[in-house]
């Protein structure tokens, strides 16, 4: 049976290696393999000396130790580690769900949480994230209706990608009160959790806030190791994770060695490595307010609450025809909502590279020269 093209890395897939100006990346700026085990009062040698045998198909002890402190309620046997983030999507899709069951996902969304959850149950509600006077907002009202006995699966990911949302703690509350009332499972994507602008604004783990919970993280996004390809599922339930475990012998089996190494050196790192995110993040979000307070005729600005992603409202006939033609024309690269599922209006931005300023510059040349 054949699934939905994957719009977002297709589009990536086309430009993101070809492009000298990104400004729509959702990863925060890299480090090296030497600087990161530097960080972590680590050597290249201590690398060198690593094995490279099969692993726990779980993952290693200390590590998922190490990722347990993260939480209240998980320990090291709920963690699941993964050979990619996006491998757990995968999982907990064929893990959880039958054909006929409902899922309700919040969207626009990262397409494999709506499409993968399409695929094998062919029974999905849209939630959607509402654009306001001022910013992103929910309504939990609409939840409240599409959350019912029948279904069997609520899909989140707060901070969200691609709007910047956050909810507010109550909020928050809300909505896993929804889900707990009717018996849904809840899948939360925190894959951004860390990068909230303000402290006091970050949300417990839903793990450690709602019992029929799952949750899926990774060192992508705040601590900037995309290329590292580590992510892990916190599973409290046992005898789902069994299940699951067992569908992870048909995928990756365990995860690579050296990721598991320097997943590691991460977690010794990600006090530094967050804070170096967070700071990234505020200094470009101020050049981007700024940039689009001067071009408001051609862009709607609703600024991020958390995360390294914000969407624009776009004021042209298609946004999909503008960032094709931008990228080819200009090597600039923005991303279109259709790519998300979200009309044709918008477009994403990512706030996490440190040349986003430089970036940003190029382009607001590009648009002052097509004035003339």
């Amino acid at each position: 049976m054949q699934i939905k093209s994957f719009a977002i890395e297709q589009f990536f897939a086309r430009y993101e290696f070809s492009s000298p100006y990104i400004l729509c990346a959702s990863d925060c700026e890299t480090i090296n393999v030497e600087t990161l085990l530097r960080m972590a009062g680590q050597s290249l040698s201590d690398l060198g000396a690593l094995s490279l045998s099969y692993t726990e198909s779980q993952g290693h002890p200390a590590l998922r130790q190490a990722i347990s402190q993260g939480y209240q309620l998980a320990t090291a046997d709920d963690i699941v580690l993964l050979a990619t983030p996006e491998e757990g999507i995968y999982l907990i899709m064929r893990t959880l769900l039958e054909p006929g069951d409902h899922v309700v996902v919040l969207t626009p969304a990262y397409d494999s949480l709506l499409n993968l959850a399409e695929h094998v149950s062919g029974n999905v509600s849209q939630w959607q994230v509402q654009p306001g006077d001022s910013g992103w907002q929910l309504d939990l009202s609409q939840l409240e209706k599409l959350v019912t006995a029948d279904t069997k699966l609520v899909v989140l990911n707060f901070p969200h990608n691609p709007t910047g949302f956050l909810p507010s703690q109550e909020q928050f509350q809300q909505i896993l009160t929804i889900a707990q009332k009717h018996g849904a499972w809840l899948f939360c994507d925190e894959m951004y959790r860390g990068l909230e602008f303000d402290s006091r604004q970050q949300l417990p783990s839903a793990v450690d806030a709602a019992d029929r919970s799952i949750v899926l993280t990774g060192l992508s996004k705040v601590h900037g190791l995309p290329g590292l390809r580590s992510g892990w599922l916190v599973i409290r339930d046992e005898q789902v994770r069994n299940e699951l475990i067992n569908w992870k012998h048909y995928t990756s089996i365990c995860a690579p060695a050296p990721s598991e190494f320097l997943a590691m050196a991460a977690l010794r790192a990600q006090d530094q490595l967050a804070s170096r995110s967070r700071e990234i993040i505020r200094q470009n979000l101020i050049a981007a307010s700024q940039f689009f307070d001067r071009w408001s005729r051609l862009f709607e600005w609703r600024p991020p609450q958390a995360g390294s992603v914000a969407l624009v409202g776009l004021n042209q006939p298609s946004a999909t025809a503008y960032c094709h033609a931008l990228a080819q024309e200009t090597g600039i690269l923005l991303l279109p909502s259709s790519c998300m599922g979200y009309g044709d209006k918008h477009i994403r931005v990512g706030l996490g590279r440190a040349d986003f300023v430089r970036n940003l510059a190029h382009y607001e040349e590009h648009l002052l020269a097509s004035q003339k």
